[in-house]
């Protein structure tokens, strides 16, 4: 069996990993001619068979790849979503609607799809200037705002607005820069902040069932720069009251969006008035250790994605993750609040707490780092499990104060 894997980048790269360790061929292609340096380090070239790399010759590509044999082509992050389901289409291969695939990248094409099947999102618009940013916050009667590119990922240039100003100022920032992944910004979503809790629901389609493997619960602050700032995500119980109602309204959003036979990554925000979609991914989750998972939930989305590629009939067999053993865990995004150049001392330190029990960087030591802004901007992220919460609160009250005391940076 050979898969290729467009952009093996984030979880992607454990996705090479774990079909590799499994003894499947993996054949790794490139979306863009330049990887983004936050993508590239995660990359692990020994996993393939072979890597075609980049080229603007996508008929080129699917011959190349039909020559091989390969079977499946997925997504390994964001980027290689519609370079993934375009080479599937072009080679007879299972993969999602085709009719819908641009509305699996576009926000505003997603939000417009999922609401004709009448199912609740943030109102909202598209703009092409920072005027008409201001413009359209201004008539439309809302308090609060959010601007944000219309393809990218890790809350990138993501701005939470409260007047006409502050919306053409966002809108300005999100046109004056590439998104995460380097592709140009030509326009810009601007929509209603929804209040709620926010969640995600990380899945595996196959024959067009949705297998839920994970369900998280996000917990988020508002930065300096009025951007949203990963804190930290707990599990949450898919039996649970609030995990049946996600569990059935990201099923309905998958159908929406045609997603039939990949996995995906579907953010909620749970509102008094119910679910409200705020985005999907027709991909895997990113920033996750999948072998923390796999061990303190019993699956990962990862490892579910496995599955549908290299035995699609145990499928059914797979419950969604359960916390068990007592253990509470936590996934916890490093903030970061002074410039300078990454210490190589800190994962060391943060490793030594009681209750971590994976640890991983997202920048190299000597690297210059700023202040997190993003998820993008995190120096990393930690895995925290315990026996009792307490504990684990007292870990990570312990990191948090660490960073305001300068942990990453010397």
């Amino acid at each position: 069996m050979k898969i290729a894997i467009v952009d093996g980048y984030s979880t992607g790269a454990a996705l090479a990993r774990r079909l590799a360790g499994a003894g499947v061929a993996c054949v790794h292609v490139q979306s863009r001619p330049d990887v983004q340096p936050f993508f590239l380090r995660a990359f692990r070239p020994e996993d393939y068979v072979l890597d075609l790399g980049f080229t603007e010759d996508v008929t080129g590509v699917a011959e190349q790849l039909r020559r091989h044999g390969v079977s499946r082509v997925l997504a390994g992050t964001e980027s290689g979503v519609l370079l993934a389901e375009t080479l599937s289409h072009a080679l007879g291969l299972p993969t999602n609607v085709p009719e819908l695939l641009h509305a699996r990248r576009d926000k505003a094409l997603m939000a417009e799809a999922v609401r004709a099947a009448g199912l609740a999102t943030p109102h909202s618009t598209v703009v092409r200037s920072a005027r008409a940013a201001a413009d359209w916050f201004a008539a439309s009667g809302l308090a609060e705002a959010v601007v944000k590119p219309l393809a990218s990922a890790g809350t990138d240039g993501v701005t939470f607005c409260g007047s006409p100003e502050e919306a053409a100022r966002a809108g300005h920032a999100v046109l004056s820069a590439p998104n995460a992944f380097g592709e140009p910004n030509r326009a810009v979503l601007v929509q209603q902040r929804v209040h709620g809790t926010e969640y995600y629901i990380n899945t595996v389609s196959a024959a067009g069932i949705h297998h839920t493997a994970e369900i998280w619960r996000y917990t988020k602050r508002v930065g300096p720069e009025a951007t949203p700032i990963y804190d930290f995500e707990e599990p949450v119980a898919p039996a649970s009251a609030e995990g049946q109602v996600l569990t059935a309204f990201a099923g309905e959003v998958l159908d929406a969006l045609g997603i039939a036979e990949t996995p995906a990554h579907t953010e909620v925000m749970l509102t008094p008035e119910g679910p409200v979609l705020i985005e999907t991914g027709a991909r895997l989750g990113g920033a996750t250790a999948p072998d923390v998972v796999d061990t303190y939930l019993g699956l990962s989305q990862t490892s579910l994605a496995v599955a549908a590629v290299t035995d699609p009939q145990s499928l059914g067999s797979h419950g969604a993750a359960e916390v068990s053993g007592g253990r509470w865990l936590r996934c916890v995004e490093f903030i970061n609040h002074h410039r300078g150049r990454v210490s190589a001392e800190a994962l060391t330190k943060i490793s030594e707490l009681p209750s971590v029990v994976f640890a991983t960087p997202a920048a190299d030591p000597g690297t210059l780092l700023d202040p997190t802004t993003d998820l993008l901007t995190s120096p990393g992220y930690a895995y925290f499990a315990a026996s009792n919460l307490t504990e684990l609160i007292h870990d990570y009250e312990t990191l948090r104060a660490w960073e305001h005391q300068g942990i990453y940076t010397r």
